[in-house]
């Protein structure tokens, strides 16, 4: 892999920086435990670099990478999905919801966060995603409503994730004071936010520009699952 910035290749660089206690693989390929999240990358796109990830694969595991380019895969895996993405940067403008309260999610709300993030879908979002930093939501009369949270860290950057609102409960301002919250978090460590977006998701991109983050690059988002 060639001299880049970190957000370049988010994924390796953070399981070689600040989340490389999480990385199951080598010097090769990486990835997280598939149970946090399937992310996954190589050191390059060689034929070692897919075999390596390949052995760190189940039959059944699927792999997401997020490249500056798009992937040319070997025929030891199929696509199971191909997307660009935006890459976005900045503190989102402070905003904030009058008598609304942002609780701190802990492994007790796991359950609902599972149950919000399959409704919305956000992303991936696994049973223990929740272990890689601080997840804040929303509750109305106990039920889960919103949500946001921590992810990716390469370096001194963190990723904002699982931005999502229930049908039910959106146009009233909980993903904009989420962001507010986790961003305000995230710089309180000295640190800067950013998030991922797939291209063709114009309303968040939209969001996302009018809270005051701007798009710092596209990247490609590949889905692969090995060949059986």
């Amino acid at each position: 892999m060639s001299a880049s910035h970190l957000l370049d290749h988010p994924i390796w660089s953070a399981l070689t920086t600040t989340q490389r206690d999480l990385a199951e693989g080598d010097d090769l390929a990486r990835r997280y435990p598939v149970a946090i999240t399937p992310f996954a990358d190589m050191l390059d796109m060689s034929a070692k670099g897919f075999a390596a990830l390949g052995a760190l694969m189940s039959d059944h595991d699927i792999a997401v990478l997020f490249t500056p380019e798009p992937v040319e895969v070997p025929g030891t895996f199929k696509v199971v999905l191909a997307k660009p993405g935006e890459q976005m940067i900045g503190m989102p403008a402070a905003s904030s919801i009058p008598e609304t309260e942002i609780v701190t999610l802990g492994p007790a709300d796991v359950p609902a966060m599972m149950a919000l993030t399959e409704l919305t879908k956000p992303g991936p979002f696994n049973v223990r995603t929740h272990e890689l930093g601080t997840f804040l939501g929303v509750k109305v009369d106990g039920e889960l409503v919103a949500m946001a949270g921590e992810r990716m860290k390469p370096g001194n950057y963190t990723e904002m994730t699982a931005i999502c609102v229930h049908p039910s409960h959106r146009g009233r301002g909980y993903a904009q004071a989420l962001m507010t919250a986790v961003s305000r978090q995230i710089a309180a460590r000295g640190e800067i936010p950013f998030l991922h977006v797939f291209s063709d998701n114009t309303s968040a991109i939209a969001l996302y520009r009018r809270q005051g983050m701007e798009i710092r690059r596209r990247l490609y988002v590949t889905v692969l699952q090995k060949q059986t």
